[in-house]
C-alpha cells in the first residue's frame, strides 16, 4: 500500500493530510484558500493520487505559512509513500497545455532535493493568492519529498491557466516517476542501488 497519513502542528499552522499514490484522483481538500484548494484538487485528478487535506493557518497574517505547510507535509507523505522506492520508474516529465499557456515539468525521484522553477509571476496575484507562493509550495514540496523537480513556462499570458497548468503538469510528472514498472520489480532503479 503506497499510502501515507502525516500531521503537523506549529504555531502558525495545522495541516492533516492523507495521500494515495495508487489512486483515482479523488480528493478532500480545505485549507481555507479557495484558489489553493482548487490547485490541489486540480494535482489530484491529474496526477491519479489521492488527496486528503485539511489546513489552517493565520491566514489573516499571510497565506504564505498555509501553502509552504501543505508542502512540507505533501512533501512528506509522497516520500513516505514511496517506501523503498524499488519498481518505481523514478523519471517521469509532462507537457502541459491549457489554452494559450503551456508548461513542462520533469522529475527524478532522486534522494536529491532540488528545485529549478522558471515560472516568472512575481508580484502578481489570483484575487488574494499571491503567485510568488507557488514557488515556495514546490520548493517545500520537492525538498521534503527528497525528489528534483524541474517546472518551466513556456509561454502563457492568462494567470489562472499558467499556474493550472503548473500543478497539473507536476502532478502528471509525478504520477509518470512514481509509477511501478514490472520490469524492474524489487530493484531500484539507480546504478548505486539506492535513492
Amino acid at each position: 500500500m503506497r499510502q501515507a497519513r502525516l500531521e503537523r502542528k506549529t504555531k502558525e499552522t495545522e495541516v492533516t493530510l492523507s495521500l494515495d499514490l495508487d489512486g483515482t484522483g479523488a480528493s478532500k481538500v480545505e485549507t481555507t484558500i479557495p484558489f489553493f484548494n482548487h490547485m490541489l484538487e486540480a494535482w489530484s485528478k491529474h496526477g491519479l493520487m489521492d488527496l486528503a487535506v485539511d489546513a489552517r493557518g493565520d491566514v489573516e497574517v499571510d497565506l504564505h505559512h498555509t501553502v509552504e505547510d501543505v508542502g512540507i507535509v505533501l512533501g512528506k507523505a509522497l516520500r513516505e509513500a514511496l517506501g523503498d522506492r524499488k519498481g518505481i520508474v523514478r523519471y517521469g516529465t509532462a507537457f502541459l497545455p491549457m489554452d494559450e499557456a503551456l508548461v513542462s515539468a520533469a522529475v527524478d525521484i532522486s534522494g536529491r532535493p532540488y528545485l529549478v522553477f522558471n515560472v516568472p509571476l512575481a508580484r502578481t496575484r489570483i484575487g488574494a493568492f499571491d503567485l510568488d507562493l507557488l514557488k515556495d509550495f514546490f520548493r517545500a514540496l520537492a525538498f521534503n519529498a527528497e525528489i528534483t523537480l524541474h517546472v518551466n513556462m513556456h509561454y502563457g499570458g492568462n494567470l489562472h491557466h499558467i499556474a493550472e497548468a503548473v500543478f497539473k503538469a507536476v502532478a502528471r510528472a509525478l504520477a509518470d516517476a512514481t509509477r511501478l514498472n514490472p520490469r524492474i520489480a524489487g530493484q531500484v532503479p539507480s546504478t548505486k542501488g539506492s535513492l
